[in-house]
């Protein structure tokens, strides 16, 4: 086993340990959610954490770690007779991106029910990781079927699997923590509030501490045991710590001037629901242990504000975490902060002012475009100068929930939440005969095959005899991602009509919903006498919305132009993942103009696509009381569908259906909807 690098060796990331040992000292907390770029220490603090972690005590052979004071009646391994108990350490359990839900939860043991004919379950991660840590790396990347078991289990305390003739329930209560990388998605809104706590990690702009970091990591590579004993006093320090901070929990007293804080601080940030003022109460109360005192004062409530509040007021994917500290200061003293008013640097190890995720608000940085009340003209078709007609950028309208658009048939990309695909996860849909290595047995269609030829094979005892032809390979349907490649009309007669701002607004709304349902995006532009790819195809949604917001718009309107340097990317991407299906998004009013005949360079263009079977929506931007129908023109082209803007709302929809007849090798007929 290696020696994990020591936990107080860890160089900075003040929020990220405090966030850690506030779980360790209480875990009613509810776990932590780290989010930061690569290279910042997150999984290793996360691991490091496991050592500090008081020893707990279990059922001498139960796989299922009862507690011995009061073991679990309902437990598999059970009844437990003998309760004298046995100490061990405290697990920390990790949960691989790609585990299968057999890992994760448990299921029949195929082996035993193959050979002797018993219905025996073999436990999952969930099983291992009751009372311990169930870590999740790139927990943003977790498939969502996986996602599903977690919230069930985080919510009720349990695992239950119901599945292939096993009929089991488990205790499963656990530290659940995670980490992630924002630029690669985040998370579904219903994972993200089980975490108590979210702090945000950064790598230092310090030379002094980066050459500190580097120093350490070092020395801990070259020799990890050497390393690991000088810094075991530390090590031990602070383990008495978390101990002593676990005895004073239960003595904390959460007056009523606290509890109204919490509450009015949860209501002023409008945060959903009441967990987020029970997580505060609890987080509020852990700080106090741990800073040795029995009362919960309002600086524990403004440090349990910044790590239990941020990831639980976002209101879409591009708003930033954080919270308004003035505003967050302004309510603790309206309701009762007067003399306890916190120092900036909060209590313990807490770290800067800053702590627990808590960001100062937003203003005019050298990089933020002037606002119009800083005299900036955000009026469409104002001019830059010195740009030959390019107007400025407009800002996004309001997003809004779109209806959703899918790929029809039945796909075999990667993991997602957009069209159906044939997937290694997901719900069972039927049994089929293995082509090559079994990778997913259906057990039932596999006894069902046997079972008639078990005379003939002369079976005498409990087993069941199977044979290689006997066996089935269980299909599995799911969701998958697409390749969502937005093709966006910038052009002058976008932006005449102040429409861009609505464009735009819709545009995003559709990035919040590929963003959701994990999709790679792409985004082609066109004006003047050509286009351009804006952005590669990335799983980046944050990245396609910074470059929509400063999309500059002016000049003619080159719809083939968009139309084939959409069909060269479309063409590209397939040969480097042909599995993932694209749908291809043209945002424009259809009035082709630059060149001889541009409406029927368009319709050409467009008739690429549809002649290789590309699904495609055209989302119609014209506007006014006279409609040329040209977008519905251009659809039809396409051969995809074409919706108005307001259409594109989820409330306004009751469905969109088109055929789409590929005539290229391997494609079938497909419908957007």
């Amino acid at each position: 086993m290696s020696t994990p690098y020591p936990f107080t060796a860890i160089v900075g990331q003040d929020d990220l340990r405090l966030g850690l040992l506030l779980n360790a000292v209480s875990p009613a907390v509810g776990g932590v959610l780290v989010r930061g770029e690569k290279g910042t220490a997150k999984s290793t603090a996360v691991r490091a954490l496991a050592a500090l972690m008081p020893e707990v005590s279990v059922v001498p052979g139960c796989r299922f770690s009862c507690d011995p004071a009061s073991p679990d009646p309902a437990c598999p391994d059970g009844p437990h007779e003998d309760t004298s108990g046995v100490s061990r350490a405290a697990r920390t359990v990790e949960l691989p991106v790609g585990a299968s839900e057999d890992r994760l939860v448990g299921a029949l043991d195929i082996e035993r029910a193959l050979a002797e004919g018993v219905k025996a379950f073999e436990p999952g991660l969930l099983a291992d990781a009751h009372r311990g840590i169930l870590y999740v790396d790139e927990v943003n990347l977790l498939h969502d079927h996986l996602v599903d078991l977690l919230l069930d289990a985080a919510a009720m305390g349990a695992s239950y699997v119901e599945r292939e003739g096993v009929s089991v329930r488990h205790a499963a209560r656990f530290l659940l923590v995670g980490t992630m990388n924002p630029e690669e998605g985040e998370l579904r809104p219903q994972l993200l509030d089980r975490f108590g706590l979210t702090v945000e990690v950064a790598a230092s702009r310090e030379t002094d501490q980066r050459v500190e970091v580097v120093r350490r990591r070092l020395a801990y590579e070259d020799d990890p045991a050497g390393f690991a004993a000088r810094w075991a006093d530390e090590e031990a320090e602070l383990r008495d710590r978390i101990a002593a901070a676990r005895a004073l929990l239960p003595e904390v007293v959460l007056g009523d001037r606290a509890l109204r804080q919490i509450a009015a601080t949860c209501a002023a940030f409008e945060v959903d629901g009441m967990r987020a003022d029970i997580v505060m109460a609890r987080t509020a109360t852990a700080l106090a242990a741990w800073a040795g005192r029995t009362d919960v004062q309002a600086e524990d409530v403004r440090q349990a504000a910044l790590l239990a509040l941020p990831h639980r007021r976002r209101r879409n994917p591009f708003d930033a975490p954080g919270l308004d500290e003035d505003k967050l200061d302004d309510t603790l003293e309206q309701n009762g902060g007067g003399d306890d008013e916190p120092e900036p640097d909060g209590p313990g190890d807490g770290g800067g002012g800053g702590g627990g995720g808590g960001l100062p608000p937003q203003g005019d940085g050298p990089d933020t475009p002037p606002s119009p009340a800083d005299g900036a003209d955000d009026t469409p078709g104002t001019p830059v100068p010195g740009q030959g007609g390019e107007q400025q950028p407009v800002r996004a309208g309001e997003p809004f929930r779109t209806k959703m658009l899918s790929v029809p048939g039945l796909g075999e990309g990667a993991a997602g939440r957009r069209s159906r695909a044939r997937t290694e996860h997901g719900r069972t849909t039927g049994a089929r005969r293995p082509e090559g290595a079994l990778t997913k047995l259906h057990l039932a269609a596999t006894v069902q095959a046997a079972a008639p030829h078990q005379r003939a094979r002369g079976r005498s005892g409990r087993g069941l005899v199977v044979r290689r032809d006997d066996l089935r390979q269980a299909t599995r349907e799911g969701r998958e991602g697409n390749l969502v490649l937005f093709v966006v009309d910038a052009s002058g007669s976008m932006a005449a009509r102040q429409r861009m701002g609505a464009v735009k607004g819709a545009v995003l709304s559709l990035l919040m919903d590929a963003y959701q349902r994990r999709d790679k995006v792409g985004l082609v532009t066109f004006r003047g006498r050509d286009a351009e790819l804006a952005l590669p195809p990335t799983s980046s949604v944050d990245a396609a919305a910074a470059r929509l917001e400063s999309l500059p718009t002016g000049g003619r309107t080159p719809v083939a132009a968009g139309l084939l340097k959409a069909h060269d990317v479309l063409r590209v991407e397939r040969l480097r993942d042909p599995s993932r299906r694209p749908l291809l998004v043209v945002v424009t009013d259809g009035r082709a103009t630059g060149g001889p005949d541009p409406v029927a360079l368009a319709a050409r263009a467009a008739r690429l696509h549809a002649a290789e079977g590309i699904a495609s929506v055209v989302v119609d931007c014209e506007t006014g009381p006279v409609r040329l129908g040209l977008a519905a023109n251009l659809a039809a082209d396409l051969g995809g569908t074409a919706v108005t803007l307001d259409e594109l709302r989820a409330e306004s929809i009751a469905g969109l259906v088109k055929d789409v007849r590929g005539t290229g090798p391997g494609h079938t007929d497909r419908r957007v909807a």
